[in-house]
């Protein structure tokens, strides 16, 4: 199964939201839990963030490609919606 590589920042509430997500689709469906996903602290880790292109966290990639971008406004639900997507399409 592919890998998610994951970008944050510490105090940033979408990023808050997209683990409390995470959390609630584990629990609805424990399959999500056998997705490889890391997690890195975008200041904390600049040598993994180069060469990917992003403006907003948090952020998934699969390789190099990016699966998932919050924008600014992005509700929780939004943020649920947009991450169960993502773990559907890899475990399809």
């Amino acid at each position: 199964m592919e890998k998610i590589t994951a970008f944050y920042l510490h105090e940033c509430p979408y990023c808050a939201n997209a683990k409390k997500a995470i959390g609630e689709l584990i629990e609805e469906n424990p399959a999500y839990k056998d997705i490889p996903l890391t997690w890195y602290e975008e200041t904390e880790n600049p040598d993994i963030v180069a060469g990917h292109v992003y403006e907003y966290v948090p952020n998934f990639f699969v390789g190099d490609k990016k699966v998932y971008e919050a924008h600014p406004g992005e509700s929780y639900g939004e943020t649920k919606f947009y991450i169960k997507k993502v773990f559907d399409d890899l475990l399809k």
